[in-house]
């Protein structure tokens, strides 16, 4: 008897919806040629929720991911919403829906495409064999934080860890770099804050449990630095939340765009899947977005979630198939492109591809 999985579905807003068909797409070609099915049930969420219902996360949503096997997640937010006070902007929503599904693990995976080795900004023998995966902790640090403030003349944010929150994280670093490098480099700011002091001596202590890691710590500004100078250095990347965010995306730009970095966020209930970019309202309708962010999330929730890896596979290979015969979208278009495609044309070659 096949397998069934329950998917929850959030497009979102701006470019989000043209990229979650085209994933919905792919995984429709590879559930069949793998003997699962799959059934999407979609969800408000960000700005288009706030137009429909007046709130950016409704609580339906947070019912209906908590009652799925995954979420899928597109991208939310824009200009349109940006005046809005800041609880009921989209933003707001999305930090609430993280913390509510305890998702307190981001897996932001950066590697090289042997076929887009020009697309990076680097020379090719800096980033050739680049594969870096990026742990960031999701639910807590500075976007969290109490108390916070703004009365106009003077704003203020608070940033907090607990050892507890530090461990957790930490231990998904290091069961991860066993399956990898062995190698985990902790990245925060030990020499002003006191947070990250706290943050340095966890992961110092946590590593004694992991004899097999090996265990480096660099300052967040350092680590920007030595990404763009040898990315090559790095196997798994653990930090908090703020400096996570910022790293993932000069990550994205070592490996050529940030429409090819997918990510998954990971807890005790469930797990969400996105590509790491935004909304991108300025492209939104023009069919230019580069759906592989959203397809390789896909595959992170077909191998993490569903266990089902010889579908994520499947996928992976296509795209590589894809990209090899000169396939680009507008992003990557300049870099050895044969053909220039549009987001659905993308989606569409991606899955004639599968099984080939």
């Amino acid at each position: 008897m096949s397998k069934n999985y329950k998917i929850s579905i959030i497009k979102g807003d701006g470019i989000g919806p043209e990229i979650i068909d085209e994933a919905i797409k792919v995984l429709d070609i590879v559930s069949s040629c793998c003997g699962f099915t799959l059934e999407y049930e979609e969800y408000l969420m960000g700005g288009i929720a706030i137009d429909t219902v007046g709130k950016p996360l409704p609580q339906e949503t947070i019912d209906g991911v908590l009652n799925s096997d995954a979420c899928l997640f597109g991208a939310i937010g824009g200009a349109k919403w940006d005046t809005l006070p800041r609880e009921l902007r989209p933003e707001s929503g999305l930090l609430k829906f993280r913390e509510t599904m305890g998702v307190y693990a981001n897996l932001r995976p950066a590697v090289i495409y042997d076929e887009l080795i020009n697309a990076s900004s680097l020379k090719p023998e800096i980033i050739e064999g680049v594969d870096i995966m990026v742990v960031r902790e999701l639910i807590g640090g500075i976007y969290f934080g109490n108390p916070r403030g703004n009365n106009g003349q003077k704003a203020y944010n608070t940033m907090v860890y607990t050892k507890d929150e530090i461990l957790r994280i930490g231990k998904k670093a290091f069961e991860i770099a066993i399956s990898r490098d062995k190698r985990v480099c902790s990245v925060d700011k030990a020499n002003v804050l006191e947070v990250s002091q706290l943050w340095r001596d966890t992961m110092t202590e946590l590593s004694a449990s992991y004899p097999e890691v090996e265990l480096t710590h660099m300052y967040v500004d350092n680590a920007a630095m030595q990404l763009v100078r040898n990315p090559k250095q790095f196997d798994v990347i653990v930090t908090g939340n703020i400096f996570g965010d910022i790293l993932s995306d000069t990550a994205s730009m070592v490996v050529g765009s940030i429409g090819l970095l997918p990510s998954a966020s990971t807890g005790e209930k469930t797990a969400i899947y996105e590509p790491i970019h935004g909304s991108a309202p300025d492209i939104t309708g023009l069919g230019i977005a580069n759906p592989i962010a959203t397809i390789q999330s896909a595959v992170m929730m077909l191998r993490y979630s569903l266990g089902e890896e010889e579908a994520a596979n499947m996928i992976e290979t296509s795209i590589k198939k894809v990209l090899k015969e000169g396939y680009r979208t507008q992003d990557i278009a300049v870099f050895d492109a044969k053909h220039i495609v549009s987001t659905s044309e993308m989606g569409d070659i991606i899955s004639s591809f599968i099984g080939k």
